[in-house]
């Protein structure tokens, strides 16, 4: 045991069949899976009556659940009350449209995720007029991210974040309802900040980006989130070919610094070997590792990928508690994030374990969180996981993958 997680002591993966015909999960541990997230549903719901509501934010505010709701009536189109979560979304919303102007323009800190997740609300609620003024308000905001003096580039608080509200809004009502030159001018700015960076300190790699002149490497503050949206843009093949000129270098400079564990470090020069965690080390990682691996079928990504979910098997269960940002629920995504690119089931068997260790939700001894009921710290994003594992073929991190 590390000063930092609990002892893995599941059993590793030996030719269980975790997934059913359906690519859904077995009927007997689907069961156990939506009777310990309705568990944490009631308790959410019981807890959040007594949180006070002037937090706003998807990360640990009132979109956060708005976000974990919009996602149950996403998951479940049968439920019998799936209308009611689709409600209790916008009733989270309102008051978070009605307190817009944070001066944060990402999707998990500010006023983005705000707008990208009500949009989607209110469009599957058939309210297309208040969908599209939020995303007319939501790309408005593009004119603060594409300017050059001091505005960072990391998903927290920076132009990452803000593209992936944009990626967002286009997974749930299509690329058409985003204008192609919103998503060129912030992807183009992120790359020019890049370089410009790399340039002026004489850094090896054509990309580099600092946050608080740190050179952060994770998925929350650094550059495996920075690159992953940046991969996510290649889709759009005008842009594909300016992100290939500097990011598969700059992928074979950050491979270097892989540790034997299979971690990375969180700051660039850093020897400690500590947080296996989705927002610093290996978890966050891993899905960028992926996608590399898509987009460039260089192996080198690939075995990166499966380092980084052996030390998350071994080093994941954390004491920090069960959340995604640094929780057991997060690190379990990097399990499905191989699960989905490789089809094996040893992933889907480690990503079930870790479900299995949050069924004992608040039993283990873990710290409990600032924010206990928010999505990216607490029970929702618990909870939010739980629902994704039960077709983990679509399970996405959320305000992150798409």
């Amino acid at each position: 045991m590390t000063s930092r997680s609990f002892p893995n002591l599941f059993p590793d993966y030996h030719g269980e069949q975790i997934l059913a015909k359906n690519e859904r999960l077995d009927d007997e541990f689907s069961h156990r899976v939506k009777a310990s997230m309705n568990s944490l549903l009631g308790q959410l719901q019981a807890g959040l009556q007594h949180v006070k509501g002037d937090n706003y934010s998807v990360y640990t505010g009132q979109t956060g659940i708005a976000l974990l709701y919009l996602h149950l009536y996403h998951t479940f189109p049968d439920a019998t009350d799936r209308q009611s979560y689709l409600e209790k979304a916008v009733g989270y919303l309102q008051p978070a449209l009605r307190h817009l102007g944070s001066g944060v323009f990402t999707f998990m800190c500010g006023d983005a995720g705000t707008l990208a997740v009500a949009a989607v609300a209110f469009a599957r609620l058939g309210d297309s007029r208040t969908s599209k003024e939020c995303l007319s308000r939501l790309e408005g905001l593009s004119g603060e991210v594409v300017k050059e003096s001091g505005t960072p580039d990391e998903h927290l608080y920076g132009r990452a974040g803000y593209l992936a509200a944009l990626m967002f809004v286009q997974s749930h009502l299509g690329s058409n309802v985003i204008h192609v030159d919103t998503i060129r001018k912030v992807v183009r700015a992120m790359l020019a900040s890049g370089q410009a960076l790399s340039h002026k300190k004489k850094w090896e790699p054509p990309l580099m980006y600092a946050w608080y002149k740190e050179h952060y490497m994770g998925a929350a503050h650094g550059l495996a989130g920075i690159i992953y949206t940046l991969l996510l843009a290649r889709k759009d093949p005008e842009l594909c070919a300016e992100i290939d000129k500097v990011v598969p270098a700059t992928m074979d400079y950050l491979l270097k610094l892989q540790f034997p564990s299979g971690n990375f470090p969180a700051v660039i020069g850093e020897k400690d070997d500590r947080l296996v965690h989705w927002c610093h080390g290996a978890p966050g990682w891993t899905s960028m590792l992926a996608l590399a691996y898509q987009a460039y079928n260089n192996h080198h990504y690939l075995e990166a990928a499966e380092r980084c979910g052996e030390v998350t098997w071994q080093r994941g269960l954390l004491k920090k508690g069960y959340g995604l940002c640094h929780g057991t629920a997060g690190n379990a995504y990097a399990f499905l994030a191989l699960f989905r690119l490789t089809q094996n089931q040893k992933h889907l068997y480690r990503a079930c374990k870790f479900a299995e260790w949050c069924f004992d939700y608040g039993k283990h001894g873990c710290r409990v969180p600032d924010t206990p009921f928010s999505l990216f710290e607490g029970m929702a994003g618990t909870v939010y996981f739980l629902a994704d594992i039960l077709n983990p073929l679509k399970a996405r991190f959320p305000a992150y993958e798409y």
